[in-house]
């Protein structure tokens, strides 16, 4: 089953790494640590919740403009 992973740098360093479909976040020093340990924090809640499959989400960006 496919999740998405959104992954932001940590201010501590390292990532921090979030599955939009569960909530779940989780962190790791490098992108793989930060993925791996997602994939075994989402795989574990959703032992216990498990989720329809609705699709893939839409993942896209968007500007947020600065204040003069």
């Amino acid at each position: 089953m496919e999740r998405t992973a959104v992954l932001t740098p940590a201010e501590e360093g390292g990532y921090i790494a979030l599955n939009p479909e569960t909530g779940t976040t989780t962190q790791g020093e490098t992108v793989e640590e930060a993925v791996a340990n997602l994939q075994e924090a989402t795989a574990l809640y959703l032992s216990v919740f498990p989720l329809a499959t609705r699709g893939h989400p839409v993942i896209t960006t968007f500007c947020v403009p600065a204040h003069a």
